[in-house]
């Protein structure tokens, strides 16, 4: 089955402790930081749209990309409610194709972390490069390898909801750094009854200093990593970062 195929009816639900709100909120402090009041910004892996909406809400042209069209028909939904002018389109970081240049490009709940292999990685790197304005600004996060080796590891995560239930298995290859989790998914149907998915999500943890190379190697200079929790610079123990990078070489 594809990826969030199933666990996107759910996705919401599960995620409703991710506090969006401070996301964008800081989103739009690096943005004004850098000069971007206005104008577009790509949402790159939007998923269901949530923070897309709310940079929407702050004033930006939102362009939101994914490659799970499940996510994206709820993202639609979101979209016919709110009535703000986004444009989603259906494709692969790997490969995808805008319309013209950006001013911003935003990444977060470590989609980076979806690509798998550091040449793809690369290829994301300078699409995004390559859709920036001239000194445009790319903001992302990724999940560390401590996160991976130590919270995640061989651990079993479940919950259980009246909506939907999952469970989540995790393994961790430390020697590729490459985490597997298999989701099983019990989604309640509108007849009562629960459905059963499966779903089996791969992810790549990668150190700073392989995305401080890839990401000067697509043609972007590093700004500023730091920790997501404490806001610095980057310790062992972080478990998730922020990374922001500028387009230059363009004129």
């Amino acid at each position: 089955m594809d990826v969030y195929a199933g666990f996107a009816a759910v996705y919401d639900l599960f995620m409703d402790d991710v506090p969006y709100g401070e996301w964008r909120q800081r989103i739009v402090e690096v943005l004004k930081e850098y000069g971007i009041e206005e104008g577009l910004v790509l949402d790159l892996g939007c998923g269901t749209g949530t923070l897309t909406e709310l940079l929407a809400e702050s004033g930006y042209d939102m362009i939101g990309v994914d490659a799970s069209e499940e996510m994206l028909e709820l993202a639609a939904e979101k979209k016919a409610r709110s009535g703000h002018d986004i444009l989603y389109l259906l494709q692969d970081m790997r490969e995808f194709e805008l319309y013209g240049t950006v001013r911003a490009v935003i990444s977060v709940c470590d989609s980076v972390n979806y690509i798998t292999e550091e040449a793809d990685l690369l290829q994301v790197f300078r699409l995004v490069n390559n859709y920036l304005d001239p000194g445009g600004i790319f903001l992302f996060d990724i999940n560390t390898v401590y996160k991976y080796e130590t919270l995640l590891g061989e651990n079993i995560i479940a919950e259980n909801r009246e909506e939907g239930s999952f469970i989540w298995e995790n393994y961790y290859d430390p020697k590729e750094r490459l985490n597997e989790y298999d989701l099983t998914l019990f989604i309640r149907q509108e007849d009562g009854l629960y459905r059963k998915y499966e779903e089996t999500h791969f992810q790549r943890a990668y150190s700073v200093e392989q995305i401080r190379r890839l990401v000067e190697e697509a043609g972007m200079e590093v700004l500023k990593v730091w920790d997501a929790q404490t806001g610095q610079e980057p310790g062992e123990d972080a478990e998730r970062i922020h990374v922001i990078a500028r387009e230059h070489g363009k004129e």
